[in-house]
C-alpha cells in the first residue's frame, strides 16, 4: 500500500491507535476554538480592563510630557527613561496579556488533554517536498480553511457595517470630540463589534471543531492488515501463541508420563481412554497422576507396561474418570466404590505375586 493511500483504511481506529496518536502530538484541534477563546479575552479586556490599563499609563505619560525638557539625554538618563516607561507599560498590560495567554491555553485544553511531544519538531522530508506541498495545497483541510476564511470575512464585514452604519453621523464627528468622549465612544463601539463577532465565531468554532474531529477520526482509520498487526503486538502473534501452547502441552505430557511409573493402576477403555491412579496407605482417596485419549492413552499403557504398572480394562469407569477428574486431583466420591474395587483387586494381585504386565 502506498504511503498516504487511505483507500483500504476502512476500519474504525482502536483505542490503542488513538492513544498512540495523542502521545505523538497528533490531536483533533480547531484553530477556530482557540480564536473564540482569544476573542473572548480581547472583548473582556476592552470592556473591563481598558480603562484600568489607560489609567495605569496616564501618570507616567503625563509626567513624561510635562517634564520632557528636564530629561537628560545622556546614556544614564535615557536608560532611566526606558526603564521607567517599560516598567509602567509592563505593569499596565500584564493583566490583559496574562488573560489572553490563559484563554489561548484554555482553547487548546478544552479540545484535548495536555500533550507534550517533540515529534512535530522532527525534520521530515514531506515538509519540503514540492509534491507533498502541492497535495496539502489542494487537500480538504486547505479548501475548508479557505471557505472558512471567506465566510468569516463576509460575516465580520456584514457585522461591522450593521453596527457602524447607524453611527455614521457620530463617526464623522469624532474629530471634534474631546479625549474622554472619543475614548468612551470608541470603547462602546469596539465592545459592540467584538460581542457580535464573538457570537459569530462561536458557531463557526462549533462547526469547525466537529469537522476537525471528523477528519481526524478518518485519518486515524486502520486497514485490516494494520488491525492484524496491532492485534499481534497487543495479544501476541497467533502462530507464536500456538507454538508456546504446544510446547507447554508437550512439557505437561512429559511430566505426566514421568508420573505414570508411580501409579498403582491404569484403567483403560481399552485403547481410547487411559487414567492412571496412585494410591498409598494413609491417602484420603486415590489421585489421578495421568490421563489421556487415543495416542496419549496408548503411550500411558506403554509406559505402564514398561514399568510393571497393572493395566485394568474397565471402559465405563475409564470414561467416567476421564470426564470428572483432573490430573493431581483426588477421585470424586461418586467413583470411590468402583475405584476401590479395582485398587483392591490390584493390591491382592501384588500380595499373591500374580502381577501381570
Amino acid at each position: 500500500m502506498a504511503e498516504g493511500d487511505d483507500g483500504d483504511k476502512t476500519e474504525e481506529p482502536t483505542q490503542r491507535k488513538l492513544d498512540k496518536a495523542l502521545e505523538e502530538g497528533d490531536v483533533a484541534k480547531s484553530t477556530e476554538v482557540v480564536t473564540f477563546f482569544t476573542l473572548a479575552a480581547v472583548t473582556m479586556i476592552v470592556w473591563s480592563l481598558a480603562n484600568g490599563t489607560v489609567g495605569g499609563l496616564t501618570p507616567t505619560l503625563r509626567g513624561l510630557i510635562e517634564h520632557a525638557g528636564d530629561i537628560a539625554m545622556d546614556g544614564g538618563g535615557l536608560r532611566r527613561l526606558f526603564l521607567s516607561v517599560a516598567g509602567a507599560v509592563g505593569l499596565a498590560i500584564a493583566a490583559p496579556v496574562l488573560l489572553m495567554m490563559v484563554s489561548g491555553a484554555a482553547g487548546h485544553m478544552i479540545q484535548h488533554r495536555l500533550v507534550f511531544s517533540t515529534k512535530s519538531l522532527q525534520p521530515r522530508f514531506s515538509k519540503v517536498s514540492p509534491l507533498a506541498g502541492l497535495k496539502r495545497l489542494f487537500s480538504p483541510e486547505t479548501i475548508a480553511n479557505f471557505v472558512k476564511g471567506l465566510l468569516k470575512l463576509s460575516l465580520v464585514g456584514a457585522v461591522m457595517l450593521w453596527i457602524l452604519w447607524p453611527e455614521r453621523q457620530r463617526l464623522a464627528g469624532m474629530v471634534t470630540m474631546d479625549l474622554a468622549g472619543f475614548l468612551g465612544f470608541a470603547q462602546t463601539e469596539a465592545v459592540a463589534m467584538l460581542a457580535a463577532m464573538l457570537a459569530i465565531v462561536f458557531f463557526i468554532a462549533i462547526g469547525d471543531f466537529a469537522w476537525s474531529r471528523h477528519r481526524w477520526m478518518q485519518k486515524q482509520r486502520m486497514s485490516v492488515q494494520e488491525m492484524k498487526e496491532e492485534y499481534k503486538q497487543t495479544e501476541g502473534d497467533p502462530a507464536v501463541k500456538a507454538k508456546i501452547r504446544q510446547i507447554r502441552q508437550e512439557r505437561s505430557r512429559r511430566r505426566m508420563m514421568a508420573a505414570v511409573p508411580t501409579a498403582t493402576v491404569v484403567i483403560t477403555n481399552p485403547t481410547h481412554y487411559a487414567v492412571a491412579l496412585k494410591y498409598e496407605e494413609g491417602m484420603q482417596a486415590p489421585v489421578c497422576v495421568a490421563k489421556g485419549t487415543d495416542q496419549v492413552a496408548l503411550k500411558i499403557r506403554e509406559v505402564a507396561n514398561a514399568n510393571q504398572v497393572q493395566v485394568v480394562e474397565n471402559p465405563p469407569l475409564a470414561r467416567a474418570l476421564y470426564a470428572t477428574v483432573e490430573i493431581d486431583d483426588l477421585v470424586p466420591e461418586q467413583h470411590y466404590k468402583a475405584v476401590a474395587e479395582v485398587i483392591g483387586f490390584v493390591l491382592n494381585l501384588k500380595k499373591k505375586g500374580s502381577w501381570r504386565s
